[in-house]
This record gives C-alpha cells, sequence and structure tokens, in this order.
C-alpha cells in the first residue's frame, strides 16, 4: 500500500522517482531449501487463470460442481500457501466451505441458480466481519478473540450471491496503519505474505493476502479494502485486475475502518470482467453505512454491460506528467501502454494533477488519524474482543511486545490516540482541505479538457521484503488523488520488467465506475498483459 510513503512523508503529492532496486533482498530460504516439487504444482494447476463465465459453464455441463470447485482451490492452498512456495495469503479457512459449496450444488440441482457467482469460491480480507466460525482480527493479535456477531453488509450480499466463501486472507495489521516503519503484509497473526512471481519480494498492502491468493490462482476472486492503494497497490504489483469504487457504492458496515471518508472494500480479479461480476454483486445501499445514501440510483446491478473492446474509441484521456518519468522500466512499459490507447482511437492529453493537490497530501494523514481513532473504537466497542478501545490495543501490544511488535512498534497508534473527536476544528479543516481540493482538482482537470479518465502507472514495481527496515520508496504512486477523493479507480495489468508485473490506473469522478470499466476493459483486450507467476526464489 502506498500509505507507507505517506507515512513517512506527511505528503501523498511528495513522490520522489526514485529508480528500481532490482536485486533480491535473499531474506528467505535458498534455493536449495525450496520445496521444488510444491513450485513445479504451483504452476500444473487445473484452474489456473480460470474465470468466472468458464466456473460456471463447467458447473451447467456437470464436468464440476461447486463441491469438486471447492476442493481444488482448498488443496491448492494447502500445496503453495502452507507448503511449496508458502505463500502465506491465507490466514484462516472457512470450515463450513464445503457445506456452502454442497447447498448451491443441491440448488443447482433443483433448478436454483442465484447468479454468476452461484457457487464460486472467494476469498475475503481478515478486516471483514463474517458470523461464522472465522474470526476478524485485521491481523492483529490484540483482537485475536474477536468473532463477530454477524455478517458485514458485503458478506451477506456475497452469501445472497451464492458466493463459497474459502477462508480469509491475510493483510498488514490495521491495515497498515501502525507504524510508519512497518513492512506490507506482514501481521502479528498471520506472518508475512509473499509475492508469488518474485518470493522475496512484498505482495504490497494491506490487501496484501487477497493480492497474493487471486494472483496465485487460490481463489476464483477476493475482497480486499483500501483506505489509500491497499486494492489497487497489491493489484498491481501481482498482476491484477482490482477496482477500488467510490466511497458508498459498497458499504462499510461490519468492516474494521480506518477513515469514514476514504475506506471502501471492493473486487480483486484476473479480469477485468470477473471483477465487474463481484462490484455489482456487493453494491446496495446500507442503513448502518450513511455514505451508501449517495449511492441511490447511480448503482448498475451488472458492471458487465460496459465491457466493450471498443470502448476506448472517441475517449480522451489525460495522462498525468508525473508518470511520465518514473525509471526507465516503468517508462518504457507506460509509453507502450499509452501507444495502445492511442491506437484504439483515444486522444492523449497531459495533465498535472499532482500539482494541484499538493495542498490536499499535507492535511490527509491528520484526517486519518481522526477518523482511525474514532471509527476503530466505535467497532471494538460492540466487538466480541477483550480488548475494547485504541488505548486497550495499544496497552496489549506493549504487555505482549516480543509476539506483537517484534519488528516494528505502533507510533501511529499512539499519535491516533492522542487526538480528540470529530468536532475538533483540526479535523474539520483538514478534511476539507483534503477531500474537498482534491475533488475539485480531479473534477476541474475533466471538465476543462473533457476528458473521460485521467491515466498514469498505478505505482512501482514490488519491493523486497525487510522486516528490519520496513517497506521503502518505491518509486511512483498514483492511489492518492482518487483515495482522497473518495472517487473511483481501476488498475489493469500494463506489463512486466525484472519478472515483476506493474499496472496502469483509470481514475475519474464519483460513480463513474461504469466508464473507467469500459476504458479499463478495452485496454485489457487490446494489450493481453496478465501474465500468472512463475513463484521465482529471485529476481533474474
Amino acid at each position: 500500500m502506498q500509505r507507507r510513503n505517506f507515512l513517512k512523508t506527511s505528503s501523498l503529492a511528495g513522490l520522489t522517482l526514485t529508480t528500481l532496486a532490482a536485486t533480491s533482498c535473499n531474506l528467505f530460504s535458498s534455493k536449495k531449501d525450496k520445496d521444488d516439487a510444491g513450485k513445479e504444482k504451483a504452476g500444473d494447476f487445473v484452474l489456473n487463470e480460470v474465470t468466472i463465465d468458464v466456473l460456471q459453464q463447467k458447473m451447467k455441463n456437470k464436468e464440476y460442481t461447486s463441491r469438486s470447485i471447492t476442493e481444488m482451490y482448498l488443496k491448492r492452498i494447502d500445496d503453495i500457501d502452507k507448503n511449496g512456495p508458502k505463500l502465506n495469503a491465507v490466514i484462516e479457512i472457512n470450515k463450513d466451505a464445503l457445506n456452502m459449496a454442497d447447498a448451491m450444488d443441491k440448488e443447482r440441482g433443483a433448478g436454483k441458480v442465484r447468479g454468476p457467482l452461484h457457487g464460486i469460491p472467494v476469498l475475503i480480507k481478515d478486516n471483514i466481519n463474517t458470523g461464522d466460525n472465522m474470526r476478524t482480527t485485521a491481523g492483529a493479535l490484540a483482537i485475536a478473540d474477536n468473532y463477530a456477531k454477524q455478517d458485514a453488509f458485503i458478506v451477506h450480499k456475497l452469501r445472497q450471491a451464492g458466493a463459497v466463501i474459502l477462508g480469509k486472507t491475510n493483510l498488514s495489521e490495521w491495515a497498515n496503519f501502525r507504524s510508519t516503519h512497518s513492512t506490507s503484509g506482514w501481521s502479528s497473526r498471520g506472518g508475512q505474505t509473499k509475492c508469488p512471481y518474485i518470493l522475496d519480494r512484498n505482495p504490497s498492502g494491506s490487501s496484501a493476502g487477497s493480492g497474493s491468493a487471486v494472483s496465485a490462482n487460490l481463489c476464483a476472486i477476493a475482497i480486499g479494502t483500501e483506505t489509500d492503494g491497499s486494492i489497487v497497490s497489491p493489484s498491481s504489483v501481482n498482476g491484477l485486475v482490482g477496482i477500488k469504487p467510490t466511497v458508498g457504492l459498497w458499504s462499510r458496515s461490519g468492516i474494521i475502518p480506518i477513515s469514514k471518508t476514504q475506506d471502501t472494500a471492493g473486487p480483486m480479479a484476473r479480469t477485468v470482467r470477473d471483477a465487474a461480476i463481484l462490484l455489482g454483486a456487493l453494491a446496495g445501499d446500507d442503513p448502518q453505512d450513511i455514505y451508501t445514501l449517495t449511492s441511490k440510483g447511480k448503482i448498475e446491478p451488472d458492471y458487465t454491460k460496459f465491457l466493450d473492446a471498443d470502448g476506448l474509441k472517441g475517449k480522451r484521456i489525460g495522462i498525468e506528467k508525473d508518470g511520465l518519468k518514473v525509471n526507465p522500466a516503468m517508462d518504457a512499459i507506460f509509453q507502450q501502454a499509452i501507444d495502445t490507447l492511442k491506437s484504439k482511437g483515444a486522444t492523449i492529453v497531459e495533465v498535472e494533477l499532482y500539482k494541484k493537490i499538493k495542498e490536499a497530501g499535507k492535511n490527509g494523514f491528520t484526517v486519518l488519524l481522526y477518523e482511525f481513532k474514532d471509527g476503530l473504537n466505535k467497532y471494538l466497542s460492540e466487538a466480541n474482543s477483550k480488548v475494547k478501545s485504541l488505548a486497550d490495543v495499544i496497552a496489549f501490544n506493549k504487555k505482549n511486545e516480543a509476539k506483537a511488535m517484534p519488528f516494528f512498534k505502533q507510533e501511529t497508534l499512539e499519535l491516533a490516540d492522542k487526538k480528540g473527536g470529530l468536532d475538533e476544528k483540526e479535523y474539520m479543516d483538514a478534511v476539507q482541505k483534503t477531500s474537498g481540493i482534491t475533488r475539485n482538482a480531479i473534477d476541474t482537470l475533466l471538465k476543462e479538457n473533457k476528458l473521460d479518465a485521467i491515466v498514469a502507472p498505478t505505482n512501482g514495481f514490488a519491493v523486497c521484503i525487510d522486516l528490519v527496515n520496513g517497506d521503502y520508496d518505491n518509486g511512483f504512486s498514483f492511489s492518492g488523488p482518487a483515495a482522497m477523493a473518495g472517487y473511483p479507480h481501476i488498475t489493469v495489468p500494463m506489463g512486466y520488467a525484472y519478472g515483476l508485473p506493474v499496472g496502469i490506473s483509470f481514475i475519474s469522478t464519483a460513480y463513474k465506475e461504469a466508464d473507467i470499466i469500459t476504458l479499463g476493459y478495452a485496454y485489457e483486450q487490446a494489450s493481453k498483459k496478465r501474465v500468472a507467476p512463475l513463484f521465482k526464489d529471485i529476481v533474474g
């Protein structure tokens, strides 16, 4: 998640264009110690790169059942997540997964198919409530005893759609809002998740487990959450499609929060079509999340109708100038992407969005500190956990430092706990200077230049896992503008260098998911840059 750079610099717009550190950290065991047989299995899987449509067709033809598909994914998780490459993407398996699959098979046998997600195995991030046998912990030992009383709204929608919940994915603890020196993809409960392309590389946070799992074909699709970059960044570095919806399109009730103005869950998939299917199925009004009230009349139940391979024709695309000169490898990939956009009929216009939101970035961290304390205290006060407040979390971590904080500490939690309520002037001013400035900047650029979207590389290449020093700057991030504005953002695989993938981002104004899905799909179909991971030990 690119919030790491933000926490260190207190500026989402402070982009230092460093070169890629292409050498391997060699943090993990050597090649000799690897389970080579397990790695061979990783690339030889009958459901490799399978789509929702293919799975539905095979169930319709009785080649597969939901149970047999679920069994194959569970074995896949055992083969390469718990053994072999040991990706460590899945933090907990759902003991009811096979029972859910059986129930969906029974319904199908009786002639009832709920929709495109009927019988499809899904993994969800471990900060999303499930009222079942699984815990909801945000990866934190402090609330490892938290069994949610009921499903989050989006999990309820997922069950209604007939999906099979395989389990929960690991994440950066507290969604990467614990320390300025944290390592993305590490949690005190779940340990460190790896990138399936090169195993000593970081899969990016905080939806690291969801990104690694979907890319490695441990599930058909997954759900991540984002405050700033936590869907799009792990999607980019794991060669995926990720959609961060407009804040309000998906409910946040029942999700461990950071920011009420920026938080949202969203789909992570291997294709734009699969992401679009999941996006529409889980959108909807929720009385427990007042932000969803703004979505009335703006939700599309089926975003797949906007999938148009010729969708770039006649469109005007703004290219963020700061994304044009990152490093030689990235620049070459992005220029090729721009050429593809032009070849499919798009007109390219260079814009300077980051220049206009520099002031907003200076206030964003203040907003998150206030909202994290307020939201987490409310969540924990009603949770099935002994820990009932942010102050309790801090005290638990200090008491259990050896297990809870073996690598980095909790200075971000401590900063948040010192803040007051959301009625304080400092907070209200910061909100206006963050979301207000950013929305105006995006909307003005779109209107004045008659643009359909603004485009840039999603972020830099995956960095090395470094539990000693924490995450380091990988050059460029485009997560900030849409995150601070609460606007929609889609990333699509753009290319590779050094065996590492990177994505291209399309952003627009509120509730324009249909528009950016059209553009993302047209680019995806013209470029076809998704490549399955090879589970290499090191770069080269």
